[in-house]
């Protein structure tokens, strides 16, 4: 079945339908990634956005169970090719069949190089995926326009607090769009961590007296995370040392007086090149963002810059000056080859008092 990619500035892709072929309007993003579709697939940071992988050939692999979260969450799926006889030992499915399976649409077939120059050069836009063959344009240009991501944090978040037993220091981890890995970071070290939705009062999570405190992942603006910025500035407050993540590094900025602003087109993919100030090491980190603080706004009696991206200078990370706290803005506890950023937990559990 022909399927149609309609951005918003008037180009259109032509290619076959793969998974759902219901019709779906999101924000066209782009992931640099050459591995791990599926954990593209179900990183929580993508609801709200269609990905286009840009390495041509996806799902030959099929799924395994690198899962990052229960269910996918991106509003469609673009590749070049999807590979339909998937050839793993680990593997229990097709691509095809889990797009259906949780309908999401996509679309193969079409020059996934041309679609990310264009979202490279003009910035992201929004587009439709479609199988109606009789699209009119004029009437499809005003829904794009309109669309927005909205508040895809309470669409991810967990709905109940959950406990992952261990031995060591507890940790209580706000879950903005968890990944998976973050919490068996924590825990594979030790730690019993307590996983709270993402609207959980301050009080209540210090009311349990956590040795440390991690804000997590998460999709969107961070700007429209109003009241959960609120209880962050009382979780800064107490003395409880905190690690954040991606959107959570973006929150604790905006609850201490810092600004973020939207990216041209954002950092998706495994192969960003950090480097940590304090030592001159650079790291090759797994990234998912498509918002970034300002250094520029950032007030040194609160926090200095920890990180810098090495691609074009924006920041990677903050430590908080005469606090128990740092940020990153890219993810750890992902492993897009190397592993060596994982040292962060390390530094984390050090602050919370070292191995129990």
């Amino acid at each position: 079945m022909k399927a149609f990619l309609i951005l918003e500035d008037g180009t259109v892709f032509e290619g076959t339908s793969i998974g759902s072929t219901r019709e779906v309007i999101s924000e066209i993003v782009f992931n640099t990634s050459m591995t791990g579709y599926l954990e593209v697939l179900t990183d929580p940071s993508y609801a709200g956005q269609a990905v286009c992988m840009t390495y041509p050939l996806i799902g030959n692999y099929g799924i395994t169970d690198d899962m990052e979260s229960g269910r996918p969450w991106p509003d469609g799926f673009i590749v070049r090719e999807l590979s339909r006889i998937p050839s793993n030992f680990r593997c229990n499915g097709t691509i095809q069949d889990f797009l259906v399976k949780h309908d999401i649409p996509g679309i193969a077939g079409i020059d996934t190089r041309a679609l990310t120059k264009i979202l490279r050069e003009k910035g992201t836009m929004n587009g439709m995926i479609t199988t109606n063959e009789n699209y009119n344009f004029d009437e499809i240009k005003p829904r794009l326009a309109a669309y927005a991501t909205g508040d895809v944090v309470s669409k991810v978040t967990c709905s109940e607090k959950k406990v992952l037993e261990g031995p060591g220091l507890k940790v209580a981890l706000l879950d903005f769009g968890a990944k998976n890995n973050i919490a068996k970071s924590l825990n594979d070290r030790g730690c019993e961590v307590t996983i709270y939705p993402a609207h959980t009062k301050a009080e209540e999570i210090l009311k349990a007296e956590p040795d440390g405190i991690m804000l997590s992942n998460g999709p969107g603006d961070p700007k429209d995370c109003g009241p959960i910025i609120d209880e962050i500035k009382k979780l800064y407050d107490s003395d409880v040392p905190i690690f954040a993540i991606c959107l959570g590094h973006q929150l604790m900025a905006l609850a201490t007086g810092a600004d973020t602003h939207k990216m041209k087109y954002g950092h998706r993919g495994g192969n960003h090149p950090v480097k940590d100030l304090a030592t001159g090491r650079v790291y090759i980190s797994s990234q998912n963002h498509g918002y970034v603080v300002d250094t520029d706004k950032l007030d040194p009696k609160v926090a200095t810059p920890a990180f810098v991206n090495v691609n074009d200078g924006t920041n990677e990370g903050l430590k908080y000056t005469g606090k128990n706290i740092f940020t990153v803005q890219f993810h750890p506890e992902a492993c897009p080859g190397p592993q060596d950023s994982g040292y962060l937990f390390d530094r984390f559990i050090d602050m919370m008092g070292g191995v129990q």
